[in-house]
């Protein structure tokens, strides 16, 4: 764990305890720091209070000489609305600031690594982690794909931190300055936090700040939004890296036909079959697999270490995970769809599914999927959005409103024959019914299992 001693002999005020806020608080604490921890939930403020926390009421301690609010990425600070504590910390011209800010500002001789993009993040930061690890460097991979930061083991010169990045963490970040950093895609999401498009593209790129010659920007070029960031930052003096499944990307990483092609040198080199990679199904993990290829090269990893390594993934939890194969039905666990975005990515690996969708609807719904409606053999649907996705599927393909995942996993049981593939990819979050995607797919993994006990019997 990470002591924060940036802070010593200062007031620091910790806002929303879940497990980034509680680490943030423990290594506040642990460095010199008179903390202040607060959280809407009872339950979470009984936490902190058992494990030695001053629990204070932001919403009306004076916060007069306090130096820095550390917030939840997962609370506004701005748009729709701020929280109140966030409104009372600005207005008294405090710096607010996130974890991963603490992070920086304490361990700044190591070297850093940053994933962003609406989709695909969480498998390219494990995928890089991975890869590096593989390679012999001395890393530790955290941040929005669920690990706290400052729960990882303290680097230095030698070390290297691979964070996934999300827009809120990104707008609360101020200092750290990737030595690589990944922007893969971008889609509409999370425009109710930034006010729009503008300001989540304005989010994502933040990712690049700071950044000089020295230091690379890898960028996806299969969307116009990442393409026209890229041509800007190259226009201002940027190192970028392009990649692409689905073009040519020139003194870059990109897919040929099954092909990963290596020209950062401009060599054009194959160096991996991407058909072969069960663990990666899809060109949009193999845009993924570009990505963390680019970014290994960029960060010293000879090509055949970098290849080997994508080779030996084994994949990440709660993206289009194979739980099991039962009775020649697959059960796949793609909890981490929280968008038609990601679930589409997720319909186009598969044939006859057995789809399990639903929670709490982005904006858009699931309208943008129904090219792949005809794959659908029939839709199960859960939670606050089943209403809404009836109806776009309503004459397009057969559903049932099932309510809750233990229900739907029951249809669909009944339902499957072999070939088929059941699939929980919700397009949806998941606050109505579970306390976050982790959680879904847990839920999802134990019925799994308990399909296979009753197999087995």
């Amino acid at each position: 764990m990470i002591d924060v001693t940036s802070f010593r002999q200062q007031r620091v005020a910790v806002m929303g305890l879940a497990r980034s806020g509680l680490a943030a608080a423990e290594a506040l604490r642990r460095g010199g720091a008179d903390v202040l921890a607060w959280d809407d939930s009872a339950e979470k403020r009984a936490e902190a209070s058992a494990r030695g926390l001053p629990v204070v009421d932001l919403t009306s301690a004076d916060l007069g000489d306090v130096a820095a609010l550390v917030l939840s990425p997962g609370i506004p600070s701005t748009f729709p609305k701020p929280h109140p504590v966030a409104a009372r910390a600005r207005d008294a011209g405090i710096e607010i600031i996130c974890d991963i800010e603490l992070l920086a500002r304490n361990r700044r001789e190591a070297r850093y690594a940053g994933i962003t993009g609406t989709n695909g993040k969480s498998t390219t930061t494990a995928l890089l982690g991975h890869i590096l690890d593989a390679a012999g460097l001395t890393v530790e991979v955290g941040g929005n794909i669920g690990l706290p930061v400052l729960s990882l083991a303290p680097l230095g010169r030698d070390g290297l931190y691979v964070l996934e990045m999300s827009s809120y963490q990104l707008e609360l970040t101020k200092t750290v300055v990737f030595d690589v950093a990944l922007l893969l895609n971008i889609t509409p999401d999370h425009l109710d936090r930034h006010g729009g498009m503008e300001g989540y593209i304005a989010a994502k790129e933040r990712i690049f700040a700071g950044q000089t010659e020295r230091h690379a920007a890898v960028i996806g070029l299969d969307d116009d939004i990442c393409k026209s960031i890229a041509g800007k930052l190259s226009a201002s003096g940027h190192r970028v890296v392009p990649i692409s499944a689905e073009h040519i990307a020139a003194g870059g990483v990109y897919v040929a036909g099954t092909n990963l092609i290596d020209d950062i040198g401009g060599q054009q080199a194959a160096v991996l079959d991407l058909a072969t990679l069960p663990r990666l199904p899809g060109r949009h993990n193999w845009q993924n697999a570009a990505a963390a290829f680019a970014a290994a090269r960029c960060l010293g990893v000879a090509a055949g270490v970098a290849a080997r390594g994508i080779t030996n993934f084994p994949g990440l939890a709660h993206r289009q995970e194979l739980i099991a194969t039962i009775d020649g039905v697959r059960y796949v666990n793609d909890s981490k769809a929280t968008n038609a975005d990601a679930t589409e990515k997720a319909l186009v690996c598969y044939e006859d599914i057995l789809w399990i969708a639903g929670g709490v609807a982005k904006e858009g719904g699931i309208a943008s999927l129904a090219p792949y409606f005809p794959r659908i053999r029939h839709a199960f649907l859960i939670g606050e959005a089943a209403p809404a996705f009836a109806e776009t599927l309503s004459g397009k393909a057969p559903f049932t409103r099932s309510g809750d995942l233990a229900t739907a996993m029951r249809q669909a049981r009944a339902m499957a024959k072999p070939g088929n593939t059941v699939l929980l990819s919700p397009a949806c979050a998941s606050f109505d019914q579970f306390r976050d995607f982790e959680a879904r797919g847990d839920a999802f993994r134990r019925l799994v299992e308990d399909l296979q006990n009753e197999a087995r019997a």
